[in-house]
């Protein structure tokens, strides 16, 4: 557990804030629930289950939520949270884990990826700013329907900041995983119209083939063609000569008959 001098809190009866002993107690309690609950996060075994856990395809969306930074924190804050979950998750620090490991050390470093690039990284912030645009507008349209009907306007997210924290952190996701979905049916899609584009090339390639080969094919079998009809028609020319011949019967010389 960290020591009270890095961990932001004091221990009753150091310098600090002054009160009540009681209240001083209850306060350095709270804080240490509250640093045992982040520490216990940062557990290689957690940290694994958490970036694997059912739905991470698309709680792992967000690049800040693998991170577990808030949206506006200083990348070289970012940066250095990073290599300390790399290192938690990393398949050599957990030998005996290895291939989950190795998933969520890949999780991690595709988040970190996202938020170097400054496109994506605002592409990213965009989406957030969106959800929580989302998220107040239909708080004010359920205000403006309990208002209609008579009743109080304070709504369970209004009372408690926790119920808030979970529609927001609802609607991001959701908002993320639609993005996703929209594009990955957009890459299916353009996928088939190229393959659809591809195969008609490849038909019209294999049809001006084929021409080409029968035109090609025509002009080396046209002197073939030229020989044997000349043979053919000098073989009919000597046939018809030849029965012309046959057929040609000279008229029989008429014997006069002597008187006598």
């Amino acid at each position: 557990m960290a020591s009270s001098s890095d961990s932001g809190f004091s221990m009753p009866g150091e310098s600090g804030p002054s009160g009540s002993g009681d209240g001083a107690f209850s306060q350095f309690m709270t804080e240490v629930k509250e640093i045992e609950k982040r520490d216990s996060v940062l557990t290689p075994q957690q940290q694994i289950d958490r970036l694997l856990r059912p739905g991470s395809t698309y709680f792992n969306l967000n690049p800040f939520e693998v991170l577990q930074v808030d949206p506006d924190t200083p990348m070289e804050q970012i940066k250095k949270l990073y290599r300390k979950l790399s290192i938690l998750v990393h398949p050599d620090k957990n030998p005996d884990n290895r291939d989950r490991a190795q998933q969520a050390f890949e999780i991690l470093s595709k988040a970190m990826k996202t938020l170097n690039d400054d496109k994506e990284r605002q592409a990213a912030l965009e989406m957030i700013k969106e959800a929580k645009e989302k998220t107040d507008y239909e708080l004010n349209e359920a205000r403006k329907q309990l208002k209609r009907e008579g009743k109080s306007t304070e709504l369970e997210e209004d009372r408690d900041p926790q119920k808030l924290r979970e529609r927001l952190y609802k609607t991001t996701v959701k908002l993320f995983a639609d993005y996703e979905l929209r594009r990955r049916s957009l890459m299916e899609r353009d996928a088939k119209e190229r393959k659809r584009e591809r195969e008609e090339e490849i038909a019209q390639e294999q049809k001006v083939k084929k021409q080409k080969e029968w035109e090609k094919d025509w002009e080396q079998r046209r002197d073939e063609r030229v020989t044997s009809w000349r043979d053919f028609s000098q073989s009919s020319s000597k046939k018809k000569k030849s029965k012309n011949r046959m057929t040609f019967k000279p008229p029989k010389p008429k014997l006069e008959k002597s008187g006598k």
